[in-house]
């Protein structure tokens, strides 16, 4: 029994309690799934899903420009994310009124705009190393700065959406309403791409603006798998983001890997098994709701 517990501490908790590093790592990434799933689950609602991976490449010029000038500065690079996050939303908006474009159409055209310029912005001065930095994020890199930066953004989010939750979710269900009762629901939208946009900021210097969506997005659709529920996919995309994000850092402590593609991986893995043997809408699920009526026929006395 000793030697089970001192393996397991071996295995579990010495690598995120030994090395300074590799708490900061954990407490950034515990920050960051406390905030970012439950905007998650608001695009998964709102059938944006993709609209969050199209602001994730949005940020990217802003954070490029902020390292052309002023190298890894995180508040550079922070500000600069912010303002082409939230120029692009503009702008895809702007662009959906004027047109009739629907937005994720727009979005997704000035995503791809976006990641060119970023790219090549990063190019102009930085090595492929930096790009890659900048690309994939290191999590296990962050300093003092950046955990600051990562908590004051959780927690601004989740009091935001604290304060919003109702008119969020009546405006997922039923938007007329909301503007029957005189509540404007483009400004709701608008915050709403605004916190969305600050979590993705947030995210780059832990999992890179590639990456920094997946912790948003994954552990709200797996969650969808288990309950129907909003306060219970909520509550769980919480608990799969913690659990990857601790899982991530320990499979890339233990097997040399890069940490931030880890976490987003464990938290596919979980995506996968739910889908495949989740409550609500699974493959399993499934099966055995064909298979039913067909066993109730087979037991059924028929007379003779």
């Amino acid at each position: 029994m000793l030697d089970l517990l001192t393996t397991l501490d071996a295995w579990l908790i010495a690598p995120l309690t030994d090395y300074a590093f590799m708490r900061r790592a954990l407490v950034g990434g515990l920050a960051l799934s406390l905030a970012a799933p439950p905007l998650g689950v608001f695009l998964m609602l709102r059938g944006m899903s993709l609209v969050g991976d199209a602001m994730a490449h949005a940020v990217l010029p802003g954070v490029a420009l902020g390292f052309v000038l002023a190298g890894f500065s995180l508040p550079a690079m922070s500000l600069g994310g912010l303002v082409a996050g939230l120029l692009v939303a503009g702008l895809a908006g702007s662009v959906s009124r004027m047109t009739g474009h629907r937005e994720d159409s727009a979005m997704a055209s000035f995503y791809l705009i976006s990641l060119a310029l970023g790219v090549m912005l990063v190019s102009l001065r930085g090595s492929s190393v930096d790009l890659t930095h900048v690309l994939f994020g290191s999590i296990l890199a962050i300093d003092d700065t950046a955990l600051w930066l990562i908590a004051s953004v959780a927690s601004a989010t989740l009091l935001v959406m604290a304060l919003i939750f109702r008119v969020l979710v009546v405006e997922c269900l039923d938007p007329l309403f909301l503007r029957g009762q005189g509540i404007r629901g483009g400004l709701v939208h608008g915050i709403f791409l605004g916190l969305m946009v600050l979590n993705l900021t947030a995210g780059f210097q832990t999992l890179g603006t590639l990456m920094a969506v997946g912790l948003m997005m994954l552990p709200a659709t797996t969650a969808r798998f288990w309950s129907q529920r909003l306060e219970g996919l909520i509550g769980l995309a919480i608990l799969i983001a913690m659990v990857s994000s601790t899982g991530g850092l320990l499979v890339s402590y233990h097997l040399g890997l890069p940490s931030g593609p880890c976490i987003i991986l464990v938290a596919g893995i979980a995506y996968l098994a739910s889908a495949l043997c989740g409550r609500h809408g699974s493959l399993l699920e499934r099966v055995r709701r064909r298979a039913t009526p067909l066993e109730t026929d087979e037991n059924t006395c028929t007379p003779s």
